[in-house]
Formats: C-alpha cells, sequence, structure tokens
C-alpha cells in the first residue's frame, strides 16, 4: 500500500502538470449494471504504459449470485510497440489504487493533526482505506457504518486488531460522520448518505463510491458549502457526486477548487484554513490504475509471478 500510494501521487502530479496525457472514461448500461472502461499513458522510468481497465459493477450480484460487485479485467500494454503486456484481474487494483488516492488527497487536504476517521461502507474498500489512511495521518480512532451491521463490526474488529485503534460502529452515517476529522464514503447509494450539517469544521470529506449518474453519496448542499476538490474535472461533472450538485443548480464546474493532481503539483493551494470543509469528489483515474498496475507489473516480473501466454505474435 505505502508503495502504491507513492505511485498514485506521482501519477497525480504528472496529470496536474501536463506530463501524463489526459485519460479516457466510457461507460455502458445494461438492465442490471454497467461495464465501465477507463484508459490511460503513464511515463514510469524509461518508458511508458498504455493501461485500460474494464469493469463491471453490478450492486445485486453480491445478493442474488454470490458474486462480487466488482468483476473486471485490466490490461498493460507497452506504448513504443503496443504489445500486450500483462492481464490482471481488476478487483483488488481498483480498490488498492481508490484507497492510495483518498490517501493522497489525505494528506495534502486534511489537517496535519487529523486523528479521528470515519468510514461508511465496510465492503473490501472500506479495508482498503483502514490501512491506507493509517500510512498518512495518525488516526486514533473510527467511526464505522455499513447497512450489513456484521460488516461494521467485523471491520471495527479488524481495526482494533491490527491499528490499536478505537473503533466504533455508528447507527447511520450521520453518527459515523459526526465529530470526524476525515470522512469517507465508499458505497455503492442510490441516495444521498450525508448532508452539509453533517460532518465538522475542518473536517475533509471524501466521497469515492460514485462512478454512475445512479449513484449518489454526498448532498449537493454540502458541496456548495465546501471547498471542493476533484479527481478528473470532466468526469465527476458528467457522473461524480458534482454532477449531482450540478444538476440541482447550485454548483457549476468553475466553482470547483482544483483538480487533486493541481495540488500535488503545487499548481493550486491546498487547505487554507484549519475550519474550512474540503469535498474530494473521486470518480477514479485511469493514470490510478496504471500507477498501480505498472508497480505490479515490475513486481511480478521481479518474483517470476504469473502465467505466460503466446497470442500468436
Amino acid at each position: 500500500m505505502a508503495e502504491c500510494i507513492e505511485a498514485v501521487e506521482r501519477a497525480f502530479r504528472l496529470h496536474g502538470s501536463g506530463e501524463a496525457p489526459a485519460p479516457a472514461v466510457a461507460s455502458v448500461h445494461v438492465p442490471e449494471g454497467a461495464f465501465h472502461v477507463k484508459a490511460g499513458v503513464l511515463p514510469v522510468g524509461n518508458r511508458a504504459y498504455f493501461v485500460a481497465k474494464t469493469n463491471a459493477n453490478f450492486p445485486r450480484k453480491p445478493s442474488r449470485y454470490g458474486l462480487p460487485t466488482i468483476q473486471g479485467t485490466l490490461v498493460v500494454c507497452d506504448t513504443e510497440r503496443g504489445t500486450p503486456l500483462a492481464l490482471m484481474d481488476s478487483i483488488e487494483i481498483t480498490a488498492l489504487r481508490t484507497a492510495a488516492a483518498t490517501a493522497v488527497a489525505a494528506k495534502h487536504l486534511s489537517r496535519n493533526d487529523a486523528t479521528r476517521l470515519a468510514i461508511i461502507g465496510c465492503g473490501l474498500q472500506g479495508e482498503s482505506h483502514l490501512r491506507a489512511l493509517s500510512l498518512v495521518r495518525q488516526v486514533a480512532s473510527v467511526a464505522l457504518y455499513d447497512l450489513n451491521p456484521d460488516a461494521a463490526r467485523s471491520l471495527a474488529a479488524q481495526a482494533e486488531r491490527d491499528f490499536d485503534w478505537t473503533a466504533t460502529v455508528a447507527g447511520s452515517p450521520a453518527e459515523a460522520a459526526a465529530g470526524a476529522d476525515i470522512v469517507v464514503t465508499c458505497t455503492t447509494s442510490s441516495e444521498f448518505l450525508l448532508g452539509a450539517d453533517d460532518v465538522a469544521a475542518g473536517a475533509l470529506v471524501a466521497g469515492v463510491g460514485v462512478d454512475s449518474e445512479r449513484k449518489r453519496e454526498l448532498h449537493p448542499e454540502l458541496l456548495r458549502r465546501s471547498k471542493v476538490v476533484v479527481d478528473v474535472l470532466a468526469q465527476c461533472a458528467a457522473f461524480g457526486d458534482l454532477h449531482h450538485a450540478i444538476e440541482a443548480g447550485v454548483m457549476q464546474p468553475d466553482a470547483v477548487h482544483a483538480e487533486l493532481g493541481a495540488i500535488v503539483a503545487r499548481r493550486r493551494p491546498a487547505r487554507e484554513s484549519e475550519r474550512e470543509v474540503i469535498v474530494f469528489d473521486s470518480t477514479g483515474m485511469a493514470l490510478q490504475d496504471a500507477a498501480a498496475a505498472s508497480l505490479i507489473y515490475g513486481r511480478a516480473l521481479t518474483l517470476g509471478r504469473g502465467t505466460i501466454v503466446n497470442f500468436g505474435q
């Protein structure tokens, strides 16, 4: 995770400085869910990688079929020859790079003395965020909420066991967020979970679950009253929580403070007040996938892991 945070932070810096080409995104909807495609090119060392991820996001699969909500693949290619280098499962890479991006946001946007964490959504993403945020802030306590109380209790036990944090299970998203310095929403919710009055002054709120127009986590009024930072402005305006604020008529794209890359590249200021609330609208950037995938590809080569496949080249 520490290496992934470093790689993802570098990807944001290259995005913010214009040294990496703009990533691309596409979505195809079907009755039970949607397929999301994200692609980008990232220079790493003396070569560059093209990475394309296709995720199937089907929220009803866990209860109906016993399958993960997210299933997908990730392809890594060499940009000089166009050769496919690796094919990977995308589930854990998506969780890894998403939590790493939140950690980068927390490093640059949360208060330095942030110790109280809240996580709303206690699945794989919730677990990944525990690990990632433990590496960038001196967390002492975490409040957890999930529609499935057993999932929240399980993650609370893990937080106490692995990190020696004080962990509590909340009865609602608002109860979890109350008084927290860093709040993460990582759900598949189609209803707003947090309003403007649910978060404390000085908090960083990272909304990472919204990756389609039907999903909602952060109420438009919360965005209107906050400093808003996005991963990719065009994506967030099209299908992030920012999209809902624009649709509600309370914000326009030019009201967004910055993309995170511009802050990491020091082209825009980060936190300017100890009391300001900052919202990080995270829809997932392809360069995050490229950063994580190229890291894992290099590690696999070093360790001799994986199966060699010949596509007849």
